[in-house]
Protein backbone atom coordinates (compact mmCIF):
# COMPACT_ATOMS: atom_id res chain seq x y z
CA UNK A 1 0.00 0.00 0.00
CA UNK A 2 0.97 3.79 -0.95
CA UNK A 3 0.24 6.27 0.86
CA UNK A 4 0.93 9.98 -0.56
CA UNK A 5 -0.74 13.36 -0.30
CA UNK A 6 -2.74 15.05 -2.95
CA UNK A 7 -3.67 18.63 -2.64
CA UNK A 8 -3.41 18.69 0.87
CA UNK A 9 -5.55 15.00 1.38
CA UNK A 10 -4.01 11.90 2.36
CA UNK A 11 -4.92 9.67 -0.12
CA UNK A 12 -3.60 5.55 -0.54
CA UNK A 13 -2.81 3.04 -3.74
CA UNK A 14 -2.17 -1.06 -3.71
CA UNK A 15 0.22 -2.54 -5.53
CA UNK A 16 -0.45 -6.10 -6.78
CA UNK A 17 2.40 -8.56 -6.13
CA UNK A 18 0.17 -11.91 -6.20
CA UNK A 19 2.46 -13.83 -7.83
CA UNK A 20 5.53 -12.92 -5.75
CA UNK A 21 7.66 -16.04 -4.86
CA UNK A 22 10.76 -16.71 -3.18
CA UNK A 23 12.43 -17.52 -6.62
CA UNK A 24 11.57 -13.67 -7.67
CA UNK A 25 14.16 -11.33 -8.86
CA UNK A 26 13.31 -8.59 -6.47
CA UNK A 27 15.33 -6.07 -8.93
CA UNK A 28 13.81 -6.92 -11.57
CA UNK A 29 10.26 -6.39 -10.01
CA UNK A 30 11.49 -3.35 -8.43
CA UNK A 31 12.31 -1.96 -11.61
CA UNK A 32 9.05 -3.17 -13.22
CA UNK A 33 7.08 -1.18 -10.50
CA UNK A 34 9.05 1.61 -10.55
CA UNK A 35 8.18 2.11 -14.43
CA UNK A 36 4.20 1.59 -13.80
CA UNK A 37 3.92 3.68 -10.40
CA UNK A 38 5.55 7.20 -10.60
CA UNK A 39 5.16 7.41 -6.71
CA UNK A 40 7.72 5.33 -6.31
CA UNK A 41 11.34 7.77 -7.14
CA UNK A 42 14.51 6.48 -6.81
CA UNK A 43 14.91 7.70 -3.31
CA UNK A 44 12.38 4.84 -2.82
CA UNK A 45 13.40 2.07 -4.34
CA UNK A 46 15.87 0.94 -1.91
CA UNK A 47 12.98 0.83 0.56
CA UNK A 48 10.76 -1.20 -1.80
CA UNK A 49 13.20 -3.62 -2.37
CA UNK A 50 13.48 -4.07 1.38
CA UNK A 51 9.62 -4.40 2.26
CA UNK A 52 9.26 -6.66 -1.02
CA UNK A 53 12.35 -9.13 0.16
CA UNK A 54 10.53 -9.13 3.76
CA UNK A 55 7.19 -10.66 1.82
CA UNK A 56 9.90 -13.18 0.14
CA UNK A 57 11.03 -14.29 3.74
CA UNK A 58 7.50 -14.87 5.15
CA UNK A 59 6.44 -16.79 2.11
CA UNK A 60 9.44 -18.77 2.23
CA UNK A 61 9.01 -19.56 6.22
CA UNK A 62 5.17 -20.69 5.78
CA UNK A 63 5.60 -23.01 2.57
CA UNK A 64 5.60 -25.75 5.48
CA UNK A 65 3.69 -23.96 8.31
CA UNK A 66 2.79 -26.32 10.90
CA UNK A 67 -0.28 -24.91 13.55
CA UNK A 68 -0.69 -25.84 16.82
CA UNK A 69 -2.70 -24.79 19.82
CA UNK A 70 -0.49 -21.40 20.73
CA UNK A 71 -2.80 -20.17 23.96
CA UNK A 72 -6.19 -20.17 25.72
CA UNK A 73 -7.82 -16.78 26.95
CA UNK A 74 -10.76 -17.15 29.24
CA UNK A 75 -11.27 -13.69 27.34
CA UNK A 76 -15.13 -12.91 28.87
CA UNK A 77 -17.95 -13.70 30.81
CA UNK A 78 -20.36 -15.03 28.37
CA UNK A 79 -20.32 -16.31 25.08
CA UNK A 80 -17.78 -14.66 22.02
CA UNK A 81 -19.58 -13.60 18.93
CA UNK A 82 -16.70 -13.05 16.87
CA UNK A 83 -12.63 -12.05 16.65
CA UNK A 84 -10.47 -10.30 14.44
CA UNK A 85 -6.99 -9.63 14.12
CA UNK A 86 -5.10 -6.64 12.94
CA UNK A 87 -3.05 -7.06 9.52
CA UNK A 88 0.01 -7.82 11.39
CA UNK A 89 -1.57 -10.28 14.14
CA UNK A 90 0.20 -8.62 16.56
CA UNK A 91 -3.26 -7.69 18.34
CA UNK A 92 -6.67 -8.58 17.95
CA UNK A 93 -10.00 -7.97 19.28
CA UNK A 94 -12.97 -10.39 20.10
CA UNK A 95 -16.83 -9.25 20.79
CA UNK A 96 -19.45 -11.28 23.19
CA UNK A 97 -22.56 -11.14 24.41
CA UNK A 98 -21.43 -9.37 27.60
CA UNK A 99 -21.58 -6.09 25.65
CA UNK A 100 -18.05 -5.25 25.58
CA UNK A 101 -15.35 -5.80 22.71
CA UNK A 102 -11.66 -6.29 24.03
CA UNK A 103 -8.41 -6.17 22.63
CA UNK A 104 -5.69 -8.48 22.78
CA UNK A 105 -1.81 -8.80 22.64
CA UNK A 106 -1.27 -11.77 20.54
CA UNK A 107 2.30 -13.26 21.72
CA UNK A 108 1.31 -12.16 25.38
CA UNK A 109 -2.22 -12.97 25.92
CA UNK A 110 -2.67 -9.62 27.64
CA UNK A 111 -5.71 -7.33 27.42
CA UNK A 112 -4.85 -4.04 26.51
CA UNK A 113 -8.43 -2.05 26.62
CA UNK A 114 -12.27 -3.18 26.90
CA UNK A 115 -14.16 -1.33 25.10
CA UNK A 116 -17.67 -0.37 27.19
CA UNK A 117 -20.39 1.18 26.09
CA UNK A 118 -22.55 -0.45 24.17
CA UNK A 119 -26.14 -1.70 25.78
CA UNK A 120 -26.24 -5.26 24.20
CA UNK A 121 -24.23 -7.46 22.70
CA UNK A 122 -21.52 -6.29 20.63
CA UNK A 123 -21.86 -9.15 17.33
CA UNK A 124 -19.89 -7.56 14.67
CA UNK A 125 -15.89 -6.23 14.80
CA UNK A 126 -13.54 -5.15 12.53
CA UNK A 127 -10.13 -3.48 12.71
CA UNK A 128 -9.35 -0.91 9.79
CA UNK A 129 -6.77 -2.95 7.74
CA UNK A 130 -4.47 -2.36 6.84
CA UNK A 131 -3.54 0.55 8.82
CA UNK A 132 -5.17 -0.68 12.15
CA UNK A 133 -5.35 2.19 14.29
CA UNK A 134 -9.07 1.94 14.68
CA UNK A 135 -11.59 -0.51 15.83
CA UNK A 136 -15.47 -0.75 14.85
CA UNK A 137 -17.91 -2.40 16.90
CA UNK A 138 -21.40 -3.34 15.23
CA UNK A 139 -24.19 -3.95 18.15
CA UNK A 140 -27.74 -5.33 18.75
CA UNK A 141 -28.24 -1.86 20.30
CA UNK A 142 -28.72 -0.77 17.05
CA UNK A 143 -25.30 1.48 16.84
CA UNK A 144 -22.21 0.94 15.58
CA UNK A 145 -19.10 2.60 17.65
CA UNK A 146 -15.80 3.69 16.11
CA UNK A 147 -12.69 3.31 18.69
CA UNK A 148 -9.03 4.15 18.74
CA UNK A 149 -6.40 0.92 19.24
CA UNK A 150 -4.15 3.33 21.14
CA UNK A 151 -6.42 4.58 23.61
CA UNK A 152 -9.67 2.66 23.79
CA UNK A 153 -11.51 5.98 23.23
CA UNK A 154 -14.91 6.11 21.38
CA UNK A 155 -14.86 8.26 18.58
CA UNK A 156 -18.07 8.46 16.98
CA UNK A 157 -21.31 6.34 17.71
CA UNK A 158 -23.32 5.81 14.59
CA UNK A 159 -26.96 5.87 15.04
CA UNK A 160 -29.63 5.56 12.34
CA UNK A 161 -30.25 1.55 11.74
CA UNK A 162 -33.68 0.62 13.33
CA UNK A 163 -32.66 -3.11 14.15
CA UNK A 164 -29.66 -5.44 15.30
CA UNK A 165 -26.76 -4.55 13.69
CA UNK A 166 -24.91 -8.20 12.31
CA UNK A 167 -22.11 -7.43 10.24
CA UNK A 168 -19.78 -4.81 8.75
CA UNK A 169 -16.76 -3.15 7.15
CA UNK A 170 -14.01 -0.50 6.87
CA UNK A 171 -13.31 0.56 2.87
CA UNK A 172 -9.68 -0.05 2.18
CA UNK A 173 -9.13 3.82 2.68
CA UNK A 174 -10.63 3.82 6.14
CA UNK A 175 -12.18 6.71 5.58
CA UNK A 176 -15.40 5.04 5.79
CA UNK A 177 -17.51 2.02 7.84
CA UNK A 178 -19.94 -0.09 6.04
CA UNK A 179 -22.72 -1.75 8.65
CA UNK A 180 -25.62 -4.11 7.84
CA UNK A 181 -28.52 -4.62 9.72
CA UNK A 182 -31.56 -6.59 10.29
CA UNK A 183 -33.65 -3.70 9.63
CA UNK A 184 -33.13 -4.31 5.65
CA UNK A 185 -30.69 -1.54 5.07
CA UNK A 186 -26.96 -1.08 4.84
CA UNK A 187 -25.37 2.42 5.73
CA UNK A 188 -22.24 4.29 5.29
CA UNK A 189 -20.67 6.63 7.88
CA UNK A 190 -17.68 8.91 7.70
CA UNK A 191 -14.76 7.83 9.78
CA UNK A 192 -13.54 11.55 9.93
CA UNK A 193 -17.26 13.33 10.90
CA UNK A 194 -19.15 10.37 12.35
CA UNK A 195 -22.07 11.35 10.00
CA UNK A 196 -24.39 9.09 7.38
CA UNK A 197 -22.96 9.45 4.04
CA UNK A 198 -25.77 6.51 2.56
CA UNK A 199 -27.99 4.26 3.59
CA UNK A 200 -28.63 1.42 0.87
CA UNK A 201 -32.10 0.48 0.31
CA UNK A 202 -33.87 -2.03 -1.60
CA UNK A 203 -33.62 -5.84 0.19
CA UNK A 204 -36.25 -7.31 1.50
CA UNK A 205 -34.82 -8.96 4.23
CA UNK A 206 -31.93 -8.91 6.76
CA UNK A 207 -28.44 -7.77 5.31
CA UNK A 208 -26.05 -10.49 7.30
CA UNK A 209 -23.12 -9.87 4.40
CA UNK A 210 -20.87 -7.29 3.49
CA UNK A 211 -17.88 -6.03 2.07
CA UNK A 212 -15.84 -3.43 0.16
CA UNK A 213 -13.69 -4.68 -3.09
CA UNK A 214 -9.99 -3.62 -3.00
CA UNK A 215 -10.42 -0.30 -4.68
CA UNK A 216 -13.23 0.46 -2.27
CA UNK A 217 -15.45 1.69 -5.01
CA UNK A 218 -18.03 -0.73 -4.56
CA UNK A 219 -19.67 -2.69 -1.83
CA UNK A 220 -21.32 -5.79 -1.73
CA UNK A 221 -24.39 -6.65 0.70
CA UNK A 222 -25.92 -10.46 0.86
CA UNK A 223 -29.06 -10.68 2.58
CA UNK A 224 -31.67 -13.13 3.60
CA UNK A 225 -34.10 -12.05 0.85
CA UNK A 226 -31.81 -14.44 -1.36
CA UNK A 227 -30.55 -11.81 -3.06
CA UNK A 228 -26.72 -10.42 -2.98
CA UNK A 229 -26.41 -6.57 -4.60
CA UNK A 230 -23.65 -4.64 -5.62
CA UNK A 231 -23.61 -0.82 -5.16
CA UNK A 232 -21.68 2.04 -6.23
CA UNK A 233 -19.87 3.35 -2.82
CA UNK A 234 -19.11 7.06 -4.17
CA UNK A 235 -23.04 7.49 -5.23
CA UNK A 236 -24.66 4.73 -2.80
CA UNK A 237 -26.71 4.10 -5.90
CA UNK A 238 -27.39 -0.20 -6.97
CA UNK A 239 -25.29 -1.32 -9.68
CA UNK A 240 -26.81 -4.67 -10.41
CA UNK A 241 -28.33 -7.45 -8.29
CA UNK A 242 -27.20 -11.13 -8.34
CA UNK A 243 -30.43 -13.76 -8.48
CA UNK A 244 -29.73 -17.16 -8.89
CA UNK A 245 -29.74 -18.88 -4.94
CA UNK A 246 -32.78 -20.23 -3.79
CA UNK A 247 -32.16 -19.73 0.09
CA UNK A 248 -30.63 -16.89 2.55
CA UNK A 249 -27.30 -15.71 1.81
CA UNK A 250 -24.46 -16.06 4.10
CA UNK A 251 -21.32 -14.51 2.65
CA UNK A 252 -20.48 -12.50 -0.60
CA UNK A 253 -17.10 -11.12 -1.23
CA UNK A 254 -14.98 -9.55 -4.10
CA UNK A 255 -11.66 -11.62 -5.25
CA UNK A 256 -9.04 -9.54 -4.75
CA UNK A 257 -8.65 -7.85 -8.64
CA UNK A 258 -12.29 -7.13 -8.01
CA UNK A 259 -13.10 -9.49 -11.05
CA UNK A 260 -14.99 -11.80 -9.57
CA UNK A 261 -17.87 -12.70 -6.69
CA UNK A 262 -18.42 -15.16 -4.57
CA UNK A 263 -21.49 -16.16 -2.37
CA UNK A 264 -22.42 -18.49 -0.30
CA UNK A 265 -26.03 -19.65 0.62
CA UNK A 266 -28.19 -21.53 2.96
CA UNK A 267 -29.45 -23.61 0.02
CA UNK A 268 -26.30 -25.62 0.08
CA UNK A 269 -23.53 -24.11 -2.58
CA UNK A 270 -21.95 -21.71 -3.32
CA UNK A 271 -22.30 -19.22 -6.45
CA UNK A 272 -18.62 -17.18 -8.90
CA UNK A 273 -20.31 -14.55 -10.42
CA UNK A 274 -18.74 -12.22 -13.03
CA UNK A 275 -18.01 -8.75 -11.38
CA UNK A 276 -17.97 -6.49 -14.93
CA UNK A 277 -21.72 -7.39 -15.51
CA UNK A 278 -23.21 -9.54 -12.72
CA UNK A 279 -23.25 -12.88 -14.21
CA UNK A 280 -23.29 -16.41 -12.39
CA UNK A 281 -19.82 -17.82 -14.03
CA UNK A 282 -19.84 -21.30 -11.70
CA UNK A 283 -22.32 -22.72 -9.36
CA UNK A 284 -20.16 -25.18 -6.40
CA UNK A 285 -22.33 -27.82 -5.21
CA UNK A 286 -20.81 -30.95 -2.95
CA UNK A 287 -22.01 -29.87 0.43
CA UNK A 288 -24.89 -31.53 2.45
CA UNK A 289 -25.89 -28.82 4.50
CA UNK A 290 -25.72 -24.90 4.44
CA UNK A 291 -22.71 -22.70 3.47
CA UNK A 292 -21.82 -20.88 6.89
CA UNK A 293 -19.12 -18.86 5.43
CA UNK A 294 -17.14 -18.65 1.82
CA UNK A 295 -13.36 -17.09 0.76
CA UNK A 296 -10.93 -16.67 -1.49
CA UNK A 297 -7.18 -16.97 -1.27
CA UNK A 298 -5.13 -14.02 -1.57
CA UNK A 299 -4.72 -14.68 -5.60
CA UNK A 300 -7.84 -15.16 -5.92
CA UNK A 301 -7.56 -19.09 -7.55
CA UNK A 302 -9.07 -21.33 -4.59
CA UNK A 303 -11.92 -20.87 -2.84
CA UNK A 304 -12.92 -22.14 0.47
CA UNK A 305 -16.03 -22.83 1.72
CA UNK A 306 -17.79 -23.96 5.59
CA UNK A 307 -20.46 -25.65 6.02
CA UNK A 308 -23.06 -26.93 8.50
CA UNK A 309 -21.93 -30.13 7.73
CA UNK A 310 -18.72 -30.40 9.33
CA UNK A 311 -16.57 -30.28 6.35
Amino acid sequence: MLEYEKSGEIKTKSIDLLDLSPSTDVRALVDEIRRAEPLITASRADQVKLLIQRLQDKLEQHKDHKFYLFKVLRAHILPLTNVALNKSGSCFITGSYDWTCKLWDTASGEELHTLEGHRNVVYAIAFNNPYGDKIATGSFDKTCKLWSVETGKCYHTFRGHTAEIVCLSFNPQSTLVATGSMDTTAKLWDVQSGEEVFSLTGHLAEIISLSFNTEGNKIITGSFDHTVSVWDAATGRKVYTLIGHRAEISSALFNWDCSLILTGSMDKTCMLWDATNGKCVATLTGHDDEILDSCFDFTGKLIATASADGR
